[in-house]
């Protein structure tokens, strides 16, 4: 899949609705806290549901695309800048 058509997808699911930064900053403690509670069933040692975590990791990056557009932000430039911020740290904190 091309960025810019996920891009598009997310925008036909959702038509004109464009969302504030207030609003995908709650979706995203809404994804977040879905993450969480996998993570406190891994650490209690209860059964993961893999589907529920995928859907919500899958919901975190689909939705970031098309957050970034509600922005008025390239979603590709994004994700090429937090690429290189990625590689710039590993560099930084290696040894």
């Amino acid at each position: 899949m091309v960025i810019e058509q996920l891009a598009n997808d997310a925008r036909k699911i959702w038509g004109n609705e464009v969302m504030s930064l207030d609003h995908i900053t709650l979706a995203i403690g809404v994804i977040y806290g879905d993450i969480c509670r996998q993570a406190r069933n891994q650490k209690e040692q209860q059964r993961i549901n893999e589907t529920e975590l995928k859907k919500e990791l899958g919901n975190l990056i689909f939705s970031t695309i098309r957050w970034c557009n509600d922005l008025g932000y390239s979603p590709k430039e994004c994700i090429e800048l937090a690429r290189e911020a990625q590689v710039q740290y590993v560099a930084k904190h290696e040894n």
